[in-house]
């Protein structure tokens, strides 16, 4: 989740932006951290193939979102569902399901302590 285009020449679409709003170390679970982050989707935004360094549990807070975790169906998610993302899991897309109206969720991220990024993107 950067907050670059996606793709190139006309068919660009805006990226989504990650604000990080904490990050705690988790004083029960020694080595590991807690990071709660607003991920911002402008209209029609896109995110290509990543995964994260820990574990992700996700809560739509406006607007609808389409993603898909590898190996399993493309699900649209609207204002307060969630879903999980298990540690090292590809994502392997996420974008806006409006091409008019942005959608923002907030990210919760659990991993070791570093508190470095929190998108890995990959590449085939």
């Amino acid at each position: 989740m950067m907050g670059a285009d996606a793709g190139e020449g006309a068919t660009a679409r805006p990226t989504t932006t990650v604000n990080p709003l904490s990050c705690e170390k988790l004083p029960n679970v020694p080595g590991h951290s807690i990071t709660t982050a607003l991920v911002e989707f402008p209209p029609n935004a896109y995110t290509p193939r990543h995964r994260h360094p820990g574990s992700v549990t996700a809560f739509v807070i406006k607007g609808a979102l389409r993603s898909q975790m590898e190996g399993g169906p493309a699900v649209t998610y609207s204002q307060g569902q969630t879903w999980f993302e298990a540690p090292g899991a590809i994502h392997s897309f996420a974008e806006n399901a409006s091409a008019t109206e942005p959608a923002e969720l907030l990210a919760i991220f659990v991993a070791e302590d570093d508190c470095g990024p929190l998108t890995i993107p990959l590449t085939d």
